[in-house]
């Protein structure tokens, strides 16, 4: 049973990397977005669900006596600052934006489905609860993506064939 619990921490460490990394992308996202104010508050609005979902991961590891992982932590910051870097480069920033987005809200929602499994084989309730309470936040979060990119990219769209009109972000 030892190893089936270091797996869980192990795995909890890697979603609190995850969740560093998310924290990096919306507050650079947020940061830049200027002209596309619907995107910008659903930014930050998931960006404060994002820090609690880091308290709530935290929380998981210290009870089960571990602490994050600070190799995994700074590999997340760096790779966040690269896609944020990248990202601003792009003439079409908003909406590739919101599609790396999209991408990156499945994977969470992946994350905390294979949480929850091994939670429940390890017999670990608590966890089960909070990621059960963590994943509707990345579900909606995806589907509002999903839904908005359409009236998003015409925008950009029109935006971007409008002279002296900025689209980019």
């Amino acid at each position: 049973m030892a190893e089936l619990k270091e797996n869980l921490i192990d795995w909890l460490r890697d979603a609190y990397a995850m969740e560093q990394q998310a924290e990096q992308m919306l507050k650079a996202q947020a940061a830049r977005i200027e002209h596309y104010p619907k995107v910008k508050a659903r930014i930050e609005q998931h960006l404060q669900e994002t820090l609690g979902q880091q308290e709530l991961l935290l929380g998981c590891i210290e009870r089960h006596g571990g602490k994050p992982s600070a190799m995994k932590d700074i590999m997340g910051r760096v790779a966040a600052f690269g896609q944020a870097a990248g990202g601003a480069l792009n003439s079409d920033e908003i909406v590739k934006g919101a599609i790396a987005g999209y991408v990156f809200e499945n994977l969470e929602i992946a994350t905390y489905t294979a949480l929850i499994a091994a939670a429940k084989t390890v017999g670990d309730a608590e966890t089960v609860r909070l990621c059960e309470q963590i994943l509707p936040q990345e579900e909606a979060m995806a589907s509002w993506l999903l839904e908005n990119l359409p009236e998003l990219t015409e925008e950009f769209l029109v935006r971007d064939a409008t002279p002296d009109v900025e689209a980019k972000r």
